[in-house]
Order: structure tokens, then C-alpha cells, then sequence
């Protein structure tokens, strides 16, 4: 089936997962560290403070996404989307009106939970269940929507931001929220989609449908996650730091945000790209090269200071990026199965989030402590070269399995 044709029979469910995934942006950590500095500078927090605290609260909703997660294995999309737009919208008026740590805290956590966790989770759930033979091509065009978001979300917030402040910003996410999101999604995840008989066959399934606790006993999957893991870890961390990273270098604020302009094309370009690799080859085969262009990109910001390097960096992101975007979607179906997809699926999330939890908070500790950040930088960079190499055999595994 043609790209096209594909896209004119299945528009509604494909623009309902890339909506799920643009609006997820209220709770990804680049769109709320646009407001790190007024947060830091009202709360009287240092950078090490409001990693931790960013840290507590995502580490706390990966505990509890597993358990929330699961409910798309019991209750249809649409009703899921009923429940998580406004407690999204929720967790916008809380950051808009809050006035204490504690509440920040919280407002942190539903933002976390309801945003990157549980909006993204929704969307890729479907799309693996929905498609088969042509996951690839599902999930790519519905991971646009995370691309859509950073490369428009960061001017408007910045330009709102300048009108009528950041937490009126807040409300005015909100708004948009359920005024626009939610009525949109609702109307066309209602009728979910059925197989058919133009879908084509899928080129490698899981031999049998995994349960969770079957995946968790997995060695295959820890090994994994080892790879999967990283671009969340690192990219969380890079953007949650940038204003750091700017000051410590001496470049412009606005190079540093127009580049996410560039990310946002790149990683289009790769996601698309991932995706038609994915229904050629599968899913495991790329797993051992994803994260090279993720490795360099982390070596040329470390060791080179001039303001090409943002560019470079974002670049080599975006690759990066589009890649792991449609592989995270595609792979777990491919290897585990579809029946308890989103029981799966939310544990892996959950893991991610930890991962993204994990970098604010470790980082903004070394760097109090005085531990220059660039070099933190390039440890992620050969992290990720290590990670390669697991993958390379963790890809050969999975494939003899399959074939077995």
C-alpha cells in the first residue's frame, strides 16, 4: 500500500495518535524547563534543588505509571483519553497557581504522569495494537506529533511568556488542552480501528503474546534497556540543563532555542525514514546503530565551544531522535507480542521516565558540587557507544529467537 493510501484510510486514528503525542508536550521536560528560571528564581531554588525535585516527582510518577498504565489493556482509548486530558490540563492550572514547594512538587508529578508518561503511552499502545504489518509507518507518523511540539511549543511559550507572563502561559496550556485536545482526540479515537484486509502481513511477530511478568524475566529485555533507556536519560538532561549550559559557554539564549527548530526537522526526517526501515527490515534491526548519531552528537557538544556546535548537536539529536521515536514504538509488539501490550508497554515507559528522572537531578548535583558539565556530557556520549555494542548482540538474540 501506498504511503498515501495508507494515509487516506487510516487519517483518523493516525492523527489521533500524533495529537496525543504533540499535546504530551505540556509534560516533557523541554517545554516545562522553558520556565526553569522563573521557577528557580520564585522558589528560591539552585539548580541542584530543582533537579532534585524535578528528579522526586518524575521518579514517583514512574512508580505509579505500571499500575495507571495497564488501564488501556481494560478500557477503551477514548475513555483513557477522557481521563488523562484534564488531569494534564489539572497539573497546567496547579503550575499556574501554585505558591509553595510542596505543591510544586506535585504539579511536577501530575505534569510527569499525565504528560510524558501517560499521553505518549496511550498513543504508541494504540498504534502497536491498531497496525501490524505497517506499525512502522503508524507509529512514525503519529511520533511526529513530539516533533510538532518542540519545534513550535518553544516559540509560542517563549512569546507568551513575554505578553502575559509564564503562569498565565500555564493557564493558557490549560485552555488549549480542553478546549482543543481533548474534543479532538475524543471524536477520533471513538471508533477504534478493526484489521482489514488490505493491512499488510507483518514481516516478524512474537512467536506467542508475553504477560508482563513473562517480560520482566526476560535477560534478553533488561539487556535492552540498557540502549533504550539513553536517549531519554540524555536528552532530558541536556535540555533540563540548557540554561547552564549557555551561560557556561557564553552563547546567545536564542541560538540555543532556534536550534530546537532544526531538531524538529530532523528528527521528522528520521522518523519517517526509521519507519520505513522498520516495516523493511524490523524493528531489531536497528537497534545496534540508533544510538550512534546520539554519541556524536554528545562528543561535539562537549569538546567544541562555538555556537555551530548547538546546530551540530541538535543535528545529530534529531537522527537520533526520529529513530528511537518509531523504534520504541514498533519494537515491544514486534518482540513481545500485542494482547498485554499496554501492560508492557507502561512498564517500559515507567523505566523511561526513571531514566529521564534520573540525569536533571545526578547532573544538577555535580554540577553544585562543581563537576564541569561538558564533561558530564561527553560520559553520556561513550555510555552510548557502550550501549551500541550490548545492542549488536541483544539484536541477534532477538532475531534467533524469532527464527528459532
Amino acid at each position: 500500500m501506498s504511503f498515501f493510501s495508507f494515509l487516506r484510510e487510516n487519517f483518523r486514528w493516525v492523527f489521533a495518535g500524533f495529537l496525543l503525542c504533540l499535546f504530551s508536550a505540556f509534560g516533557q521536560t523541554y517545554f516545562i524547563a522553558l520556565s526553569g528560571g522563573e521557577i528557580r528564581a520564585e522558589y528560591g531554588l539552585s539548580n541542584g534543588e530543582f533537579g532534585g525535585l524535578y528528579m522526586g516527582a518524575t521518579l514517583a510518577s514512574a512508580m505509579v505509571l505500571p499500575f495507571v498504565g495497564r488501564i488501556v489493556d481494560y478500557l477503551s482509548v477514548s475513555r483513557t483519553v477522557a481521563i488523562t486530558v484534564p488531569m494534564l490540563a489539572l497539573a497546567c492550572i496547579l503550575m499556574a497557581t501554585s505558591s509553595g514547594v510542596v505543591m510544586l512538587g506535585l504539579t511536577l508529578f501530575l505534569l510527569r504522569l499525565f504528560g510524558q508518561g501517560m499521553m505518549t503511552h496511550i498513543s504508541l499502545t494504540a498504534m502497536g495494537r491498531w497496525f501490524t504489518g505497517q506499525r512502522g509507518r503508524a507509529v512514525s507518523l503519529a511520533t511526529l506529533g513530539m516533533q510538532a511540539g518542540e519545534g513550535t511549543f518553544p516559540i509560542l511559550m517563549v512569546s507568551l511568556f513575554a505578553l502575559i507572563g509564564w503562569r498565565h502561559s500555564w493557564l493558557a496550556s490549560a485552555a488549549t488542552l480542553m478546549i482543543v485536545a481533548l474534543p479532538a482526540i475524543f471524536f477520533l479515537m471513538r471508533q477504534e480501528r478493526q484489521p482489514r484486509s488490505t493491512d499488510m502481513p507483518e514481516r516478524r511477530s512474537a512467536a506467542r503474546h508475553w504477560t508482563r511478568g513473562e517480560v520482566l524475566r526476560d535477560p534478553l529485555f533488561w539487556l535492552s534497556v540498557t540502549g533504550v533507556l539513553a536517549p531519554a536519560f540524555i536528552g532530558t538532561t541536556i535540555f533540563f540543563h540548557q540554561a547552564w549550559l549557555v551561560e557556561i559557554r557564553g552563547w546567545e539564549p536564542q541560538a540555543f532555542a532556534s536550534a530546537f527548530t532544526l531538531l524538529a526537522a530532523m528528527t521528522i526526517c528520521f522518523v519517517l525514514v526509521g519507519g520505513q526501515l522498520i516495516d523493511t527490515f524490523g524493528a531489531i534491526s536497528l537497534l545496534p546503530v540508533f544510538l550512534l548519531p546520539l554519541a556524536a552528537g554528545c562528543f561535539v557538544l562537549a569538546y567544541f565551544d562555538s555556537e555551530w556546535a548547538i546546530f551540530a548537536f541538535m543535528g545529530l539529536m534529531g537522527i537520533g531522535y526520529g529513530l528511537s521515536s518509531t523504534l520504541f514504538g514498533a519494537l515491544w509488539p514486534e518482540v513481545y507480542g500485542t494482547e498485554h501490550l499496554g501492560s508492557v508497554r507502561s512498564f517500559i515507559v515507567a523505566l523511561m521516565v526513571l531514566s529521564s528522572a534520573l540525569g536533571p537531578g545526578i547532573t544538577g548535583w555535580l554540577i553544585d558540587l562543581g563537576v564541569y558539565y561538558p564533561h558530564q556530557i561527553a560520559v553520556m556520549g561513550l555510555y552510548s557507544l557502550a550501549a551500541s555494542a550490548i545492542m549488536l548482540f541483544v539484536s541477534r538474540r532477538f532475531a534467533a529467537r524469532a527464527a528459532a
